[in-house]
């Protein structure tokens, strides 16, 4: 079997998830899902070329996915640890250590170079219920783009209304060590534990950098946006 190079996911394969939400606003996570996963393995090896099964080792369920090689006449295979999830905790850890499996065989590894997303109170309707915030507003991804590198490069996310609520210019995969991405060493986490320990708007933050989201943020400006957020005084409970 000669590498096969799987190929990066579709918009419409991929899923939004919130992270973190909070008055100010909330965060997004980028995952793909099992169904995702089998409609590759079939694009690119077959439906009769790929399997996967399930072992339990130490009390953790693993998932083996198998593909077949032609030139060795035998199965390659990767494994993986599921997590168990909050509802139907086993089929979800099934779900989970199939999904890790195909990571490592490539399949979504490109979700793992997302940008920090952060949508503020401004695009979002956020609710208080009781002791926690809330919303009911649904997100997809309307358009993503690669670079050379297989790293994500361009990214859309609508409403379920249709309305762009977060974008990221195209950026080049040739970056110099003074324009490096500033999730590289946490700084993204960083600005947003700073915004919710001064209660500090995310959007002032953007418009004094005059930027669109702290992922267009070189790490020269991440660092200058710490250290101001670091002399704001904490907001009162």
């Amino acid at each position: 079997m000669k590498q096969k190079m799987e190929r990066l996911l579709h918009a419409d394969e991929i899923e939004c998830r919130i992270g973190t939400i909070s008055d100010k606003g909330l965060s997004l996570l980028l995952y793909k899902d099992a169904r995702a996963d089998m409609k590759i393995l079939d694009e690119i090896y077959g439906a009769n070329n790929w399997q996967r099964r399930h072992e339990v080792i130490s009390g953790c369920l693993y998932c083996v996915v198998s593909i077949w090689d032609d030139e060795k006449q035998q199965w390659i295979s990767k494994m993986d640890v599921g997590t168990k999830s909050k509802a139907e905790m086993e089929k979800g850890e099934s779900s989970d250590s199939f999904k890790r499996a195909c990571v490592n065989w490539g399949i979504g590894r490109e979700l793992y170079t997302a940008p920090f997303i952060w949508i503020g109170a401004s695009k979002v309707g956020i609710q208080k219920k009781e002791d926690k915030y809330v919303t009911y507003d649904k997100f997809q991804v309307s358009a993503i783009s690669y670079n050379e590198n297989r790293e994500i490069a361009g990214l859309t996310i609508i409403n379920q209304e249709g309305r762009v609520v977060y974008s990221l210019i195209e950026r080049s995969a040739k970056k110099d060590s003074n324009t490096a991405a500033p999730t590289e060493g946490g700084m993204a986490e960083r600005i947003q534990k700073e915004l919710e320990r001064t209660g500090v708007a995310l959007d002032a933050v953007l418009q004094r950098y005059g930027v669109g989201s702290i992922a267009e943020m070189d790490e020269s400006t991440c660092r200058k946006a710490i250290n101001s957020l670091k002399r704001t005084k904490t907001k009162v409970a």
